[in-house]
């Protein structure tokens, strides 16, 4: 009897820290500047390497890991944000993690939302409850209007769409409502404590680039990005 106690207990322990699982720290960004639905344009196809060089990628030169640690996975899902993970994902020689929504013919902007929302929504709850992940960092290179946007969230009231709402962000003071459509050039990272999946606290960090790649945009939050016509990159990007 007494056994059996004690295996229920161990095994009610195990359940709760599973439930509770979550990274350290989740590090947030945006695809790059993008040519079209399908594909970065050339100052996007840049900013994935120099996030690479300098950020996220083996040995970059102001990595946002502490000294000795290795990203846990990289999480993506969509076209422009495979193609900006992937030069920093490689160069760990790692998997990346996509929940895949990609352009089809016939598909409608409401239509793709949908999917996005859903992939959204099953990435979050994976992240948040997924043992293989606590403790460690995570990265997620999103869709800008599934990080944050108030737009979004309020025309889906039932139901959350956005990390924003799905990760519990909107509790942390600082946390912009909405994602705007002319940065791609911030990471929020999002810190746990240990044993909770609540966040506890956030920071907005603006990338900065020297050589090779200074010439990138670096516009304040909020800000215009520069972008002309002739960049041959979209200047607005609904996705």
């Amino acid at each position: 009897m007494l056994a059996r106690f004690i295996l229920a207990a161990a095994l009610a322990t195990a359940s709760m820290a599973i439930a509770v699982a979550a990274p350290a720290r989740i590090i947030i960004l945006r695809h790059g500047e993008k040519a079209d639905e399908w594909k970065l344009c050339e100052t996007g196809q840049q900013r994935a390497k120099a996030l690479a060089a300098n950020y996220l990628g083996r040995g970059a030169a102001k990595s946002l890991f502490a000294s000795g640690e290795e990203p846990g996975f990289f999480f993506a899902i969509t076209l422009h944000t495979l193609e900006l993970a992937s030069p920093a994902v490689a160069s760990w020689n790692k998997p990346l993690i996509l929940y895949s929504v990609v352009p089809e013919t016939g598909l409608d902007q409401d239509g793709l939302t949908k999917q996005l929302n859903q992939r959204t929504q099953e990435a979050a709850r994976n992240i948040l409850a997924n043992p293989a992940l606590d403790g460690k960092t995570v990265v997620m290179v999103w869709e800008h209007h599934h990080i944050a946007n108030a737009e979004l969230e309020a025309k889906f009231p039932d139901q959350p769409v956005t990390l924003r709402q799905l990760l519990k962000l909107d509790i942390l003071p600082g946390v912009p409502a909405t994602w705007p459509d002319d940065n791609f050039d911030y990471f929020w990272i999002v810190e746990y404590d240990a044993n909770s999946n609540v966040p506890a606290r956030f920071s907005m960090v603006k990338q900065e680039f020297g050589a090779p790649f200074a010439a990138l945009p670096a516009n304040d939050w909020g800000a215009p990005n520069g972008l002309e016509a002739g960049s041959g990159c979209e200047l607005k990007s609904p996705n």
